[in-house]
């Protein structure tokens, strides 16, 4: 398979007329051959990514000579709607070609990984197999070529997202999604974020090697920042070796990895009520600053779109059973707890989404009361009452002295990159 790798030479990133000339010269050598084609990009959570772009540009590209079908690579995530394909895709993508991935039905078991294997990457702090489940249309084999979109950036149960993970997770089932989320919390986020060969990471390359061996899969892999709201692609990688991962990985931690000189004091952090509807993907305002965040320090989220927990209606309820209540109580809960024990994922979750009280979490929220808020573990502020005090319209990325004389540092957006204090992250 032709490889092809593009790294931004000027400040604005690659140019619209790269990107295109790049997606066709991937396809160029094949298209005679294609009748059916797959497009597994992310969903409007990653609208910084650049896949809906990259998707529709295939799509455009390739549908007057085969078919194609788009499927979000969603995980547990609420399908997108109409209005937020058209924003993510934009207008020209007519809505039937557009398939949700239902991670509780539409699966197939094509192999398991061994205890064994899990035992060892984890440092025997886990010890059951996995089974390695994927949606019927990666493996029931009618497609000659899947075409796998998304962006490499620090993740909290990765490691670096994408690569393999937009199809364990993406488009992965319950049993892989609940226990590679599970063994994530349990060797924990500090040592995963931002750096490759984490133990998820080394199941996922255990089920690629052995399982997708014969899978018609290709990887369009971006890097991207984000200045004053404009996203720019700084890397693109296409192919199908781990090693345009591995270069992907390097340039994101260079572009996407902000080491602080000190611990802060106070974080805020903006979620666009586009992107971010529930605390499900909300959290990644903890996840992404806790590093960062001195101990006994403040992280303020601005949440205007939240309205829920979690994103499948199960998961929310056992949100709001258990709470935001730290590690060890949520381990405790979970020995205690067949409902947790039967959904891994939301139990690492509510690990993930702790501070484990050594800093507050304040939600200000417009959407849900201070009973739901408080209720599963969060201080809470009305969204309106916030944006008062820390004005997203006003504050820039980075320090900001507020007119009370008081310093913050300010996030536009959680999803882009990974903060930290440099003696935390080692």
């Amino acid at each position: 398979m032709k490889e092809i790798v593009i790294i931004a030479k000027k400040k604005d990133g690659i140019s619209e007329r790269e990107l295109a000339d790049a997606l066709i010269q991937s396809v160029e050598d094949r298209k005679e051959g294609l009748k059916r084609v797959l497009l597994l990009p992310p969903d409007i959570t990653r609208m910084h990514s650049g896949g809906g772009k990259i998707a529709a540009l295939y799509y455009k590209m390739l549908k007057d000579i085969c078919e194609v079908d788009i499927m979000p690579a969603l995980g547990t995530h609420d399908p997108m709607t109409e209005e937020e394909c058209k924003e993510f895709f934009g207008e020209d993508i007519p809505m039937g070609s557009i398939v949700p991935h239902r991670w509780r039905q539409d699966i197939v078991k094509i192999g398991q990984v061994p205890k064994e294997f899990v035992s060892e990457v984890s440092g025997g702090l886990v010890d059951f197999p996995i089974g390695v489940e994927v949606n019927k249309r990666i493996a029931e084999g009618s497609y000659d070529l899947i075409i796998s979109i998304g962006q490499v950036v620090p993740h909290e149960v990765v490691g670096m997202a994408n690569y393999s993970k937009n199809i364990f997770v993406g488009c992965g089932g319950k049993e892989i999604i609940n226990k590679s989320h599970f063994l994530g919390a349990v060797c924990g986020m500090e040592k995963a974020m931002g750096r490759d060969h984490f133990a998820v990471r080394k199941v996922f390359d255990y089920a690629d090697q052995h399982f997708l061996k014969d899978t018609p899969l290709m990887y369009v892999l971006t890097v991207t920042t984000v200045e004053e709201g404009d996203i720019n692609l700084e890397g693109l990688y296409i192919g199908r070796s781990r090693k345009l991962f591995e270069m992907a990985v390097e340039l994101s931690q260079n572009k996407n990895l902000t080491f602080v000189d000190k611990p802060l004091e106070k974080v805020v952090v903006n979620l666009d009520e586009r992107e971010f509807k529930s605390t499900w993907i909300g959290n990644k305002a903890v996840y992404r600053t806790r590093m960062a965040i001195a101990d006994g320090g403040q992280l303020i989220i601005l949440a205007p779109g939240v309205r829920k927990f979690g994103e499948d209606e199960s998961i929310d309820r056992l949100i709001r059973k258990y709470g935001y209540r730290g590690r060890d109580r949520i381990l405790e809960k979970y020995r205690e707890n067949l409902d947790l024990q039967e959904n891994m994922s939301a139990a690492a979750h509510l690990i993930h989404g702790s501070s484990d009280s050594r800093f507050s979490v304040t939600y200000c929220v417009r959407h849900m009361s201070r009973n739901e808020i408080e209720g599963a573990g969060f201080g809470y502020m009305d969204y309106e009452e916030a944006a008062k005090l820390y004005n997203p319209e006003v504050l820039k990325d980075g320090f900001n002295v507020l007119p009370d004389g008081e310093e913050i540092f300010y996030i536009s957006n959680p999803a882009i990159g990974l903060w930290a204090d440099k003696k935390r992250f080692c």
